[in-house]
């Protein structure tokens, strides 16, 4: 079977774990043909490292003719190059999900997937269990039930800094305090950087104004503890997931790629 051309978009770490991940053989059906980031250093630093060819901008990158484009960048990035990616024959794995905060470049981005015949891949990042959030919104349209979801966050006080809620009084306390409560859609407006799980958890279920959003500051905490919730008429689903490290969002870039090329899919 003739593989498929693969192309990297952002060579940080991220996108230098999906880059590792292909040479130790965990991309069996795929070539690493192209690389590009904010800097070529960075770009040429994948190249040393898999063979592939260190890009310049993203035409130069489309140059290759990737089947696929996986973005490991920003939400920005995803914003500059999501259309013109789909509209030049090659489909798009987005990791930034933190992008289609703004609905208006979601809908832009599946109506050019649907014309151009390319297809747009949301990545579950640190996640996962969007099968079952799919499913379950699904069934509950079908039945003409109501659903309900939402996601809570527990988070160390340090990782609040920058974002509306911080308040240095969060460094001293001793309790957890809940410092944001409302839907996916005010925690959008506020975190605008920093809610790719938000974001993913309203595309995957009932959407942002309808998923609940809480987040708890835990002091000493580190890392992220993500439980998402969806529950219709008879099913409830329960996703718990801690995370030390954002590793895990490259490594799901690379899973929804087997899932993709592999004869046997995993829903």
């Amino acid at each position: 079977m003739e593989k498929k051309r693969l192309a990297l978009v952002g060579c940080g770490y991220l996108g230098t774990v999906i880059a590792q991940a292909w040479k130790d053989g965990f991309l069996e059906d795929y070539d690493l043909v192209g690389a590009v980031s904010r800097t070529m250093e960075s770009a040429e630093k994948i190249a040393v490292l898999t063979g592939c060819k260190a890009c310049r901008d993203i035409d130069e990158l489309l140059a290759l003719k990737p089947d696929f484009v996986a973005e490991a960048a920003n939400p920005r990035t995803v914003k500059e190059i999501g259309k013109k990616v789909l509209s030049q024959g090659a489909n798009l794995v987005v990791l930034s999900m933190g992008a289609f905060s703004d609905n208006g470049l979601f809908e832009e981005l599946k109506e050019t997937a649907a014309r151009e015949g390319t297809k747009l891949y949301l990545s579950s990042g640190v996640i996962g269990g969007f099968d079952a959030l799919r499913t379950l919104s699904l069934m509950s349209m079908a039945k003409n039930q109501p659903a309900v979801s939402g996601i809570s966050t527990r988070k160390g006080p340090d990782s609040l800094r920058g974002t509306p809620i911080f308040a240095e009084s969060l460094m001293t306390e001793t309790e957890e305090r809940e410092v944001f409560s409302g839907n996916a859609s005010e925690a959008i407006a506020l975190f605008p950087t920093k809610v790719n799980v938000a974001v993913a958890t309203a595309l995957a279920s009932t959407g942002a104004d309808a998923t609940g959003a809480k987040i708890t500051s835990v002091p000493g905490f580190e890392g992220d503890d993500h439980r998402i919730t969806m529950e219709t008429e008879g099913v409830k689903a329960v996703i718990d997931i801690y995370s030390g490290t954002c590793e895990m969002a490259a490594w799901s870039v690379v899973s929804l790629l087997r899932n993709v090329s592999s004869p046997v899919v995993f829903q």
